[in-house]
């Protein structure tokens, strides 16, 4: 792998399946129970897609992988994700 960019490169290519910026949802790592934005995240930019860390233990929380024909989320490593209203 390769550094890291922050969570805030997330808010494009997951702003085309939410109808709110992620950046700002909170979610708890499975691993160490972490709770922060996502927009504190460590992102890896990878061929195949994003992967998304935890800013404190380092476990992935999801994987973006984008297709032209569409998207796909995984969201093992998290335990939850909140969003907030505005």
């Amino acid at each position: 792998m390769t550094g890291h960019v922050d969570g805030n490169v997330l808010a494009g290519p997951l702003s085309e399946l939410f109808r709110f910026d992620p950046t700002t949802a909170s979610a708890r790592c499975a691993s160490c129970g972490d709770v922060s934005v996502l927009a504190r995240a460590m992102v890896y930019v990878e061929d195949h897609g994003l992967i998304v860390r935890c800013c404190t233990c380092d476990d992935v929380l999801m994987i973006v992988v984008q297709e032209p024909e569409g998207s796909s989320i995984d969201l093992t490593g998290m335990s939850w994700l909140r969003v907030r209203r505005p």
